[in-house]
């Protein structure tokens, strides 16, 4: 297979070389380039004043794939960076799904992905399989990454880059008293003169970027409003070696009331286990009931299996209402960047940490100015638009983050189609309440 370097961007300006710095060559084949979003535009004043005998400072509170490349990108950009996490090794409950964009935007090695789904199947109420994976081409798929994987490397490059990183559990902050005064951060640290009691410490920044997921103490902080969630629930199960070969490139999305009246239910496998669970906005109470229907599903292909974590999490379902103010941005889940339909967020998270440490990287002429509100707006649009022109659609589109293009006439047979699947299914509905009566 021919192989061609993929470009990577350095702060704001595009390097001058064609192949990474770390001298990874991935290979991929004709993958487009990615043309600049008209929907993105960074604002930077670089009115604020100097900074003086020090480097601009500047808190990242969470350790996810946000905080990391928002760590990584403030470090290399020249700011005294310090990103907070109080889970090292923490294993969020996540699909763990990446788009094929993303392996080469964050130069991820290859060794980090568990999977390379090629093949996917869509399994309806009464168990009818569609393959929906079809329109890939040779050189295509979806990476399966574990979190705790990937977050902990994602920390250990901004770390490699010179950002300080502290296990510690933030507790709150208080406001600066003054235009270029400090925020001042209270947080529990861990280490090894701590133990697990932890001591109480405080930590004098510039600026502060929160990227500490739904639950986000930075986002109450500044009064970034609520938004409505749906709750995931995830077990990791180790199936037998020959069962595990069915899953070696294959995902399975399960839908149907049994699952959830409102998400769908997933089997993602894993290096060597498969990841099953369910979603839900509306009815989260029974969210152990559908993640049993779940499972119930996947039966026959996951018999023998053992429970080896459970786990749950919510997932944010539209941006907050606020996500900025003063000198304090919120990144990823804490400010909402996560796709509605499908529950899909790594991408956004690292994408948002990063295009927001980029605007403080230039809004404070690499860590020589203070920043404002100003420099710190952004806006991105990112648009993701068992029919073969519904796969080619949104399978490019979530690869490569682009929004594609429409054929007329093919959107037109799709809306008849649509229509038709929707006769058809109330059709059977019908019948197979008269069969229950």
């Amino acid at each position: 297979m021919a192989s061609i370097s993929l470009k990577t961007f350095v702060g704001l300006r595009q390097s001058s070389s064609d192949t990474y710095n770390s001298g990874h060559v991935f290979p991929v084949k004709h993958l487009p380039a990615q043309p600049a979003s008209r929907g993105l535009r960074i604002v930077a004043g670089k009115f604020s004043p100097k900074v003086t005998g020090r480097n601009l400072r500047v808190a990242v509170v969470g350790g996810g794939p946000a905080g990391g490349s928002a760590a990584e990108t403030l470090a290399k950009g020249g700011i005294e960076t310090f990103l907070i996490e109080r889970k090292l090794d923490n294993c969020k409950p996540c699909g763990g799904a990446i788009p094929l964009c993303m392996v080469g935007e964050f130069d991820l090695p290859l060794d980090i992905i568990d999977r390379r789904v090629t093949k996917m199947k869509m399994i309806s109420p009464s168990n009818v399989a569609v393959d929906i994976g079809q329109t890939l081409k040779p050189h295509e798929y979806i990476g399966m990454v574990r979190r705790e994987v990937l977050d902990s490397y994602l920390r250990e490059r901004a770390s490699a880059s010179g950002a300080t990183v502290i296990n510690g559990l933030f507790l709150k902050m208080d406001a600066p008293k003054g235009a270029t005064a400090p925020y001042v951060l209270h947080y529990t640290g861990y280490d090894s003169k701590t133990g697990g009691v932890g001591e109480r410490r405080t930590l004098e920044v510039d600026a502060v970027i929160g990227a500490d997921g739904a639950n986000s103490r930075v986002a109450k902080f500044i009064g970034a409003g609520d938004y409505d969630y749906a709750i995931a629930f995830q077990e990791r199960i180790k199936i037998p070696d020959d069962k595990m070969v069915y899953y070696e490139n294959l995902a399975e999305m399960y839908v149907g009331d049994d699952v959830s009246p409102d998400f769908y239910g997933w089997v993602f496998p894993k290096c060597d286990h498969v990841a099953v669970g369910t979603g839900t906005v509306t009815h989260k109470s029974d969210i152990k009931k559908f993640q049993l229907a779940t499972r119930l599903r996947a039966k026959e292909k996951i018999l023998g299996g053992k429970i080896i974590r459970v786990e749950a999490h919510p997932i944010p379902e539209h941006p907050r209402p606020r996500r900025l103010a003063g000198r304090v941005a919120l990144v990823g889940d804490a400010a909402g960047y996560v796709t509605k339909c499908s529950g899909e967020g790594i991408y956004f998270a690292a994408k948002s940490g990063r295009m927001c440490a980029e605007a403080i990287v230039e809004g404070s002429e690499n860590g020589k100015r203070m920043v404002d509100e100003g420099d710190l707006r952004k806006e991105a649009f990112v648009e993701m638009c068992a029919d073969e022109y519904v796969q080619k659609m949104t399978f490019d589109s979530y690869l490569y983050k682009k929004v594609v293009p429409g054929n007329p006439l093919e959107d037109l047979k799709l809306a008849v189609n649509t229509i038709g699947s929707l006769v058809r299914a109330n059709a059977l509905r019908r019948e197979m309440d008269k069969m229950s009566v």
